[in-house]
């Protein structure tokens, strides 16, 4: 396939790459095969000649975009939970932990019935490729067979994933919890075997399992330990849990593990705070725990639409990036209402508004929204927070080699986007004579699921409004 038209990809955490006339070519394998950037109708035919290649050569593979069209690498989403997302939009007068005990786990005990997975699990698994996310990191229930069920429709629709089932020895409704630490380590092995299976060729798999202690209440010492073992014995398996996410749950961890002095200590104690570890929310984070954090190498997935939802907080991702901590975003459905990381971007920078509101900077540019030296207590960019749903994502899940963005030699996993009015988005004003900035701008402001027309994974069509 040869898309021509334009392209916008994050270069860095401040800079974004808008070409209006690109060229991109993707191999059958699914990988991008060369770019060429700002090749205007009349360069055409030179363009392709420097590749070997002719119009006339490419004819049957030739996509040409409209303006008002444009490709962009596909969503990361590092954390959210596949079997609440019959939840979403039920349960917001909860905080957390009233939360779990009320709306959650009644809901994923259901799980427990393979039938009841096999038809929830595609409809969500669906879903997520339809509003673009390429890549997304999954909790699953604390059921075996269940989760496998979660895998296997991963595997089959094509989306690129790390599944985890979950472990969960005690605080949890007496009814959905593991017998003992034994069992959900027991059953852990048996999943990474199934998962592993997938693919003859299990480090290009495009389903990977990961370790998935749900959080350090849910979890017993020995449980956490046994977990630790495993994550020594399987150093390339990366690990998601939650830490930090309300100020209820950091007390009663404290209580839970009195020799530990933060909540990340609890994890690092155990070996479960390296390169690959994935930690959703973060909101309360001290300093000691972001620095901790960061010399393991660890990730943190920025949850805004589940914090605002749950009463959790506005987390300070600006210090984070300042810290030089690894940072994406993650929909967390049902705590956060929607799955899609259009809206997540979307209230990310509205939690960094918030959070500049109440923290205001004194190195602003001339807007005074923005700083040109620090990101914490100023309005994150908005090529900032595209980054963090992008490569961002990739980077916490160690996959920033291969996806991302689009570059040569990267996977082909992105998302078409256009925001013409065949798309009947009523809150994007289209203008054809609008620069590209600008049209993304409304994009990143107004955009909905309406507005992702085509998904790729590894240059397989898998989703969009377009997909049949």
């Amino acid at each position: 396939m040869v898309i021509y038209g334009s392209i916008i990809t994050p270069l860095s955490k401040r800079d974004t790459l808008f070409s209006d006339y690109s060229l991109l070519r993707v191999s059958p394998l699914g990988t991008i095969d060369w770019v060429e950037h700002e090749v205007p109708p009349h360069k055409l035919e030179e363009a392709l000649a420097k590749h070997g290649e002719t119009v006339e050569s490419i004819a049957s593979q030739f996509r040409e975009l409209k303006r008002g069209e444009w490709i962009i690498p596909g969503f990361v989403d590092t954390h959210t939970h596949a079997p609440q997302f019959q939840n979403n939009g039920a349960g917001s007068q909860f905080e957390l932990l009233d939360w779990l005990k009320y709306v959650t786990f009644p809901e994923e005990q259901k799980y427990a019935d393979v039938e009841y997975a096999k038809k929830m699990y595609r409809r969500v698994v669906r879903g997520s490729l339809d509003l673009g996310t390429t890549m997304c990191c999954w909790y699953g229930t604390l059921h075996l067979e269940g989760t496998k069920v979660l895998a296997d429709v991963l595997n089959e629709l094509g989306q690129r994933a790390y599944v985890g089932k979950c472990n969960m020895d005690r605080e949890s409704a007496p009814t959905y919890q593991e017998a003992s630490a034994d069992d959900s380590l027991r059953d852990t092995l048996s999943f990474i075997t199934h998962v592993e299976g997938l693919s003859s060729q299990p480090s290009q798999a495009l389903v990977r399992p990961i370790l998935t202690p749900r959080f350090a209440i849910s979890c017993t010492g020995p449980l956490l330990q046994g977990l630790g073992e495993i994550a020594k014995q399987h150093p390339h398996l990366p690990i998601q849990t939650h830490i930090s996410e309300n100020s209820a749950e950091i007390a009663y961890t404290k209580e839970l593990f009195p020799h530990c002095a933060t909540y990340a200590a609890v994890y690092d104690h155990y070996g479960l705070l390296r390169e690959n570890t994935i930690l959703a929310h973060g909101v309360h984070l001290e300093q000691s725990e972001l620095d901790l954090i960061k010399s393991r190498g660890a990730g943190i997935s920025h949850c805004p639409t589940s914090n605002f939802n749950l009463r959790s907080g506005a987390a300070h991702v600006g210090e984070w990036l300042d810290n030089g901590n690894k940072c994406g975003l993650g929909t967390d459905c049902s705590g956060g209402w929607t799955a899609s990381m259009i809206t997540t971007m979307q209230l990310a920078s509205v939690c960094s508004k918030v959070v500049s509101y109440y923290t205001k900077g004194d190195d602003a540019s001339i807007t005074g929204r923005f700083s040109k030296t620090q990101f914490a207590k100023y309005q994150l960019p908005i090529q900032t927070v595209f980054w963090l749903a992008t490569m961002g994502g990739a980077e916490v899940c160690c996959l920033q080699d291969k996806i991302g963005s689009l570059e040569p030699g990267k996977l082909f996993d992105a998302v078409h986007v256009s925001i013409l009015p065949e798309t009947d988005n009523m809150h994007i004003w289209y203008d054809e004579s609008e620069s590209l900035e600008s049209m993304f701008e409304r994009f990143m402001t107004n955009g909905d699921e309406r507005n992702v027309s085509e998904v790729w994974v590894s240059g397989r069509t898998v989703g969009g409004r377009l997909f049949k």
